[in-house]
């Protein structure tokens, strides 16, 4: 017999009643006669929610966003105080030099396209004037520019920070790695100053990071990639260097050797893109030639002049006038065997009809670099490896005959560089500010001045050995590699990082050395020694798992076969 349920109506409560209603209702007239049918319920319009009740939702809303933003700061909270930290120092650089700094090389980018009238048309690439100065300039002015390289330098740390979580590298120690980005008082001065070495190292975390976004590349990620690269030969010309690493990195990365080729193509193809589209502007626009500079000779002799033994060396009579003294060279250094007119690979041409005298570099700079390289490759190397190795060094200190570090210095007053920059008349700062764009005069919050003169001379900066610290362990990192199918392995990541850092660093070390020309350590270095340091501690867990797992005898593993079979 099936079971039949039968429901009290008396004790039911319908939509839209409340139980005192309808127990009333009933005990008024005796009976459940009034108990409504599906119908009446039906026909009934649906109670609206109370006023209180229909007002949560926006706040429920903020709510989920406020416990959520709560959340992320919670999990990502050392992160979040060096950017806190970050943040602070960039509000007190932007207030202190207003409306931005500005170096004697400002001058060839503010200037860069105005050839035909003033002797500071660039002889480098100004791939940083045609992206930022003109662009920000139709609108803005100098110190709009300086706040967005203030912004870049935040978004460099936070997107490095991201792609590392993203590889498996802890909260703490991703968030360690892109302290120096943040926090180094030399990259808070060139977030500051008008030229392009942020731009140069926002384009280089931009291509890292999208080729290290999934373990191995698509083809979408090759393309832009390899354009955010070679877009940065333009603004640095060092930026050459990067095709190699990266280059090498596609093809190891390749499933298979189809995709291997397709991926290198297309990379070398979107890499020299805007490289090759730089050197036609220069030939048909700036007339300077199809090159991206024209200054490659002059850094050459600079060089191999300084690494030169003139005693021993061997040179046509035209050329031996280009070998300097020993203490010329020692004084000189290679920057000022390029650019200073007591160099002895500085010539000057008169204008016959104008009677105005011009330094020049030298024809014969070329052949007698070349004929050093030839003749005494050792010196050569020898020179370029005392300088690469400057950046290891436990404090930031000028060598005779180095760019003064000065250069990159805060000052208690704003900074000149006579003759290109000087505190009055036409090259003064202010002139040059309302010339292009900046209105008003050059000035110096002198209080916010001295106070980061202090942090950065008493240890607001990277030190040199966490630098070789950080090298070492990108090369470490490298030998990790396991299964090539493996996608959790760091060892081709820290190929690429480490690669890009030591091709931007030696490649400017071939040609001189500059504290300036180090800051992108700042960027890849840290990164690198963290992936490198993730990849090494995961090899020696697998390995100590390895180890404690016990061996099963290959009889065991045939007879557990043979069982599962029957």
């Amino acid at each position: 017999m099936p079971r039949i349920c039968v429901i009290d109506r008396s004790e039911t409560v319908l939509p839209g009643s409340s139980p005192d209603t309808e127990a009333d209702s009933i005990v008024g007239n005796g009976v459940a006669h009034h108990a409504w049918t599906a119908e009446n319920v039906a026909e009934q319009a649906p109670v609206s929610q109370p006023w209180p009740a229909g007002s949560t939702a926006p706040s429920s809303r903020l709510d989920r966003a406020i416990w959520g933003a709560a959340d992320v700061l919670r999990r990502h909270w050392v992160l979040a105080l060096l950017i806190a930290a970050g943040l602070v120092l960039r509000l007190v650089t932007q207030f202190a030099y207003q409306p931005a700094l500005l170096f004697f090389d400002s001058k060839k980018y503010l200037l860069g396209t105005q050839f035909d009238k003033t002797a500071w048309g660039s002889y480098d690439p100004i791939g940083y004037t045609l992206l930022v100065l003109k662009p920000v300039l139709m609108f803005g002015d100098l110190g709009l520019v300086a706040l967005l390289q203030h912004v870049l330098g935040l978004g460099i740390a936070v997107v490095l920070y991201v792609l590392m979580l993203r590889r498996g590298v802890t909260r703490w120690l991703a968030a360690l790695a892109v302290a120096p980005v943040l926090l180094d008082a030399y990259q808070l001065n060139a977030e500051q100053t008008i030229l392009p070495d942020v731009l140069f190292e926002a384009l280089v975390v931009a291509g890292i990071v999208l080729l290290l976004w999934q373990p191995r590349p698509g083809l979408a990620f090759v393309i832009l990639g390899g354009l955010a690269l070679g877009t940065s030969a333009p603004v640095r010309q060092v930026g050459e260097a990067l095709i190699l690493p990266a280059l090498i990195y596609v093809l190891a990365a390749g499933r298979d050797w189809r995709t291997r080729l397709l991926h290198g193509a297309v990379l070398t193809f979107c890499f020299a893109l805007p490289v090759v589209g730089y050197m036609g502007y220069s030939k048909v626009i700036l007339h300077y030639g199809f090159e991206m500079s024209n200054m490659g000779d002059a850094y050459l002799y600079g060089r191999a002049a300084h690494a030169a033994d003139c005693a021993t060396l061997k040179l046509p009579e035209d050329e031996q006038v280009l070998c300097p003294t020993p203490a010329q060279a020692l004084k000189l250094g290679v920057d000022g065997l390029v650019n200073n007119h007591d160099s002895p690979g500085v010539v000057y041409q008169v204008n016959i009809r104008t009677s105005k005298v011009r330094q020049v570099n030298s024809p014969l700079q070329r052949p007698f670099a070349y004929a050093v390289i030839k003749q005494q490759p050792v010196r050569v190397v020898g020179d370029i490896a005392r300088d690469s190795i400057k950046i290891f060094a436990l404090t930031r200190d000028t060598v005779e005959g180095d760019t003064p570090i000065k250069r990159w210095q805060f000052q208690n007053t704003y900074p000149t560089y006579p003759p290109g920059i000087t505190v009055s008349g036409s090259n003064s700062a202010t002139n040059l500010f309302a010339a292009e764009g900046g209105g008003e005069p050059a000035r110096v919050w002198r209080r916010a001045g001295i106070a980061l003169r202090f942090y950065q001379l008493h240890g607001g900066y990277t030190p040199g050995p966490l630098f070789l610290l950080s090298l070492l362990a990108g090369i470490a990192g490298i030998f990790t590699f396991g299964r090539r199918r493996d996608p959790g392995n760091l060892s081709l990541a820290c190929l690429l990082v480490t690669g890009s850092a030591v091709a931007v660093l030696l490649g400017a070390d071939l040609y001189e050395f500059s504290w300036r020309y180090q800051l992108p350590a700042l960027v890849l270095l840290p990164i690198a020694g963290a992936l490198g340091a993730t990849a090494i501690a995961r090899q020696l867990d697998k390995r100590r798992k390895n180890e404690a797992s016990p061996a099963v005898p290959a009889e065991e593993l045939a007879a557990a076969g043979s069982e599962q079979v029957s």
